[in-house]
């Protein structure tokens, strides 16, 4: 692919009225009916009738835009047009997600669309045992959705028959090389046949992003239905200035304020995440973490329970940035500046999804204020700042009780000092080490006595 095979131009969509328009069989129309959808978003509308067309394409859109389905339902109408007779099928769609979240919510989504049609799929990711992947493998699948290295695991194992793939969808790619799999990627291309159709959707274009699709797209198109790495519209930023040191009790302040009963916070490291949370329970919060040292049973159940409202706040690092799909999450909060823009930007996409209202406030203290220049030159204008006429009352009257506790725990200390400077000397005090040998007893024997 050249640069000069991609239209410069963006291609604007017009919504159609109605999903039947894009020529959608019936059983996927029940499927979006039932999920509550009436109108396909830009991304769909532009996406759906190139993917039918079955040429290469490289697509650019914001996080939250329906891209999931915008790629899914032309290859599950595609794939349910020839069903094979053969009982143990072998996979002809491949889906490659950065993250295991990720990997459930795309596979969620294609299930209730392939389900309709007979079509069967499944999920492979790391972090669980390979065995059942194995036997749902063995017993024959349509469409696979997969992160990059266990992929290649079953690949260089023989555990996965990848000839007859006809769709290769490389899902949040710029994700995919922050994270690293450029090389996994490659060598699971190795495995798939060189007649296939491509699409590839990122919601940035970097150089490393034009790289890629040179090497593995054949004359795409091109759409973008929205600015790169630009963040969504219907999220409310702003920048809450703090230092570090009270960053938690501003967090909390900000909670029992605005009484939010849902909120996703990012810390950058999962030490930090998990103390966090300690320290929002400790202040009478309710409040998980999610990283990737959790068990994928133990991030899944805490991913439900957020989603039921059992706890009020998710505490989570990068590696859920993309891959969390939080039906109208009301808010997000940078607890920690990404050391990747990029990631600013995923970050706060999980609010204001599906024409949603969010907000998203971070919390910069003055060492991160480098991160804030960058993530601002990404986006081309500065994030409004904001003010708590509160908080620094609060935070003084808690300094100075901190201070008075620290002073009661010394005084103890200072009057035995006291009593001592005023006892008196009491000569050298002994050197350190051994203990001066005792004189010995003067010997009471006979020629003791004579003496």
């Amino acid at each position: 692919m050249n640069p000069e095979t991609i239209s410069s131009s963006k291609q604007k969509a017009v919504t159609p009225l109605s999903f039947e328009s894009l020529g959608l069989r019936a059983e996927l129309l029940s499927a979006i009916a039932a999920q509550g959808y009436t109108t396909p978003t830009p991304i769909q509308a532009g996406a759906i009738p190139l993917v039918f067309e079955g040429g290469d394409l490289l697509a650019g859109a914001q996080t939250g835009t329906g891209k999931t389905a915008a790629f899914a339902l032309p290859i599950v109408q595609r794939l349910s047009e020839t069903i094979p007779r053969e009982k143990r099928r072998k996979p002809r769609a491949l889906v490659l997600v950065p993250t295991r979240e990720l990997a459930a919510q795309v596979s969620e989504h294609i299930n209730n669309y392939a389900r309709r049609l007979s079509l069967r799929s499944t999920m492979i990711y790391g972090g669980v045992t390979i065995q059942a992947q194995i036997e749902r493998l063995h017993r024959g699948v349509d469409i696979v959705v997969a992160t990059p290295g266990r992929l290649l695991d079953h690949a260089e194992r023989g555990t996965i028959d990848l000839s007859r793939i006809q769709v290769l969808v490389l899902d949040e790619a710029d994700r995919m090389l922050d994270l690293g799999f450029i090389d996994d990627i490659k060598k699971v291309a190795e495995y798939l046949p060189a007649k296939r159709q491509t699409l590839l959707f990122s919601a940035t274009y970097s150089k490393s992003i034009k790289q890629l699709a040179d090497q593995l797209l054949n004359h795409p198109k091109r759409i973008e239905v929205a600015r790169s790495n630009i963040a969504a519209d219907a999220v409310t930023q702003a920048i809450y200035e703090v230092e570090r040191s009270r960053k938690r009790e501003m967090i909390s302040f900000l909670i029992r304020k605005g009484g939010w009963n849902q909120v996703l916070v990012f810390a950058r490291t999962r030490y930090g995440a998990d103390k966090l949370t300690e320290e929002l329970l400790y202040d009478g919060i309710k409040a998980a973490a999610i990283h990737s040292n959790k068990s994928q049973s133990i991030r899944t159940r805490t991913l439900a329970e957020f989603k039921k409202g059992d706890f009020r706040v998710l505490v989570a690092t990068d590696v859920a940035a993309r891959g969390l799909d939080i039906e109208r999450l009301p808010h997000v909060v940078n607890y920690d500046l990404p050391q990747v823009p990029e990631d600013y930007v995923h970050r706060i996409g999980r609010t204001g999804r599906a024409g949603e209202d969010g907000i998203a406030l971070s919390l910069v203290s003055p060492e991160e204020r480098p991160l804030l220049a960058a993530i601002e030159k990404l986006l081309t204008y500065a994030i409004p700042r904001q003010t708590l006429a509160e908080f620094p009352a609060t935070a003084a009257r808690r300094s100075a009780r901190v201070q008075a506790l620290k002073q009661a725990a010394k005084a103890p200390r200072d009057r035995t000092q006291a009593k001592q400077a005023k006892a008196p000397a009491a000569g050298p005090a002994p050197r350190r080490g051994k203990a001066p040998a005792e004189r010995p007893a003067p010997k009471t024997g006979r020629r003791g006595s004579r003496a």
